[in-house]
């Protein structure tokens, strides 16, 4: 499935591009013959045409003399990954709220091509499901659900999220599980409930500018991590780090940074755990997109490595698979002590969240409707970063680098070096393209020849227009310098 689209030869590719991307027609097989598509789709054989070129520009269908299209054989992305990053050796303060408000406003706007906001195109996810079972919470339990909710939130939602982390091997109570509003309230519970103003905290480095935001309001310092774009922070430093410095807690993505996409293996992550022990430093788990993943198995998060989980406080969300706008996310935790400050925090803050909307969130995931929609947007996501890195092969600076991630939907790119993304926002702003320049991610302003791409929006004409305008525009600015 893809973005939704006003004209019919566009419904069309989506159509064939839906079938290649579910595996019903494989690389190298032949495509249903023009006349076949015109006559199962009702449509004229120039649209049909009209469609298959489409797919052709996309390198999804090749053109053969004599035989008609067959299904492409995508050739591998051939730039190389982003290297390691190289933060400053010291702990630094956070200013970057007045930045962030800004790029937020920019994202927002429908006139701009959405290659910022990391958020899926609304069309995509399966809020419409969602929302019959709000309707019917509201009509046959409304009244008694038009009050406050328990500070930890639904128990039948909380028991659901705990029966989901057993899949991937962890062992939750519905006890251990506080309902927040989204993943950042649930950082930021659990950030303040581990440190104080003026307390150092080890992140790795890029790491998303939200987690930045939260930092700054605590008034916390940061100890950026080198991060490798594939497998993730450097041990090394982070020993250091815990031998040297005064760190309060650590905080990581355990799957699918932002916005690197690094996933550190199982191995590395029992390193990483054993480290923290040693040292007696609590780790906050971001791990918002762990069930975006595009292999076979998801990756296992810290929580579920740890049999007793004490030092761990785990966060994640249902906003970036399903349903944004409903801020249902979670924290947990089996420390009792950890659990209870948290509880206190999320009191003087928020009292408790909406009840009817965590009642239909629960009724929602006990359908099994969710598993399904994951299926789905795995694959549109995974086939958009797929075309939107050839795009970038075809038309950004030479010398350009690209992730590649194994879920989520974010591109990062490292350019070269004469290139200062945040000098061109502006400049692409009035272009019709929206990006988030690469020193956004950074408490040191690090950076500046990266950016951020979102895939959240499935792929079509208009995606691949901005991506190649956004291309020109910086190879022309690499060009002058």
């Amino acid at each position: 499935m893809r973005a939704h689209s006003n004209f019919r030869y566009e419904e069309v590719a989506n159509l064939i591009a839906g079938l290649v991307d579910s595996g019903t027609l494989s690389p190298g097989s032949r495509a249903p013959s023009l006349r076949e598509i015109s006559e199962r789709q009702k449509v004229s054989l120039s649209t049909a045409l009209q469609a298959y070129r489409l797919l052709e520009d996309r390198g999804v269908l090749e053109a053969r003399p004599r035989s008609g299209h067959y299904i492409a054989t995508r050739p591998a992305v051939q730039l190389a990954t982003p290297t390691i990053s190289d933060p400053p050796k010291r702990a630094t303060p956070i200013v970057i709220a007045a930045t962030l408000l800004r790029l937020h406003h920019s994202s927002a706007d429908p006139r701009l091509v959405p290659l910022g906001a990391a958020i899926p195109n609304a069309e995509l996810l399966a809020a419409a499901r969602l929302d019959r079972f709000l309707a019917r919470a509201a009509r046959t339990k409304g009244t008694a659900y038009n009050t406050y909710a328990l500070p930890k939130g639904d128990p039948q939602l909380r028991q659901e999220i705990a029966r989901r982390a057993m899949r991937w091997g962890a062992t939750l109570s519905p006890e251990d599980i506080v309902i927040t509003s989204g993943c950042m309230e649930a950082i930021t519970l659990a950030l303040s409930t581990v440190a104080r103003p003026g307390d150092t905290v080890a992140i790795e480095s890029p790491t998303y500018f939200g987690l930045l935001h939260s930092l700054e309001v605590l008034g916390l310092k940061v100890f950026e991590l080198p991060t490798d774009a594939t497998d993730g922070i450097d041990l090394s430093a982070l020993k250091r780090v815990l031998e040297r410095r005064s760190v309060k807690a650590c905080l990581f993505a355990s799957s699918f940074n932002n916005p690197l996409g690094c996933t550190m293996p199982t191995e590395k992550k029992r390193k990483v755990l054993s480290l923290l022990a040693r040292h007696r430093v609590p780790l906050i788990e971001d791990d918002i997109t762990g069930d975006i993943y595009f292999g076979s198995e998801r990756p296992i998060p810290f929580m579920a490595l740890d049999r007793h989980a004490n030092t761990i406080i785990y966060c994640s969300s249902f906003s970036k698979t399903i349903a944004p706008g409903y801020r249902i996310g979670w924290m947990a935790t089996k420390s009792q002590a950890h659990l209870h400050s948290a509880l206190e925090r999320k009191l003087a803050f928020t009292l408790s969240g909406p009840p009817l909307l965590q009642v239909a969130f629960a009724e929602f995931l006990s359908s099994g409707g969710y598993d399904n929609h994951l299926r789905r947007i795995k694959r549109v996501f995974e086939d958009t970063l797929g075309q939107m890195s050839r795009a970038v092969e075809r038309s950004f600076p030479e010398g350009t680098k690209v992730s590649r991630p194994a879920g989520s939907f974010v591109l990062w790119l490292e350019l070269p070096k004469s290139v200062q993304t945040a000098a061109l926002f502006d400049e692409a702003l009035r272009n019709g393209v929206c990006f988030v320049p690469g020193d956004m991610f950074s408490a040191s302003r690090r950076y500046g020849h990266c950016l951020r791409l979102s895939c959240g929006h499935g792929w079509n004409e208009r995606i691949e227009k901005g991506v190649m305008k956004l291309g020109k525009l910086l190879s022309a600015a690499a060009a002058r310098r």
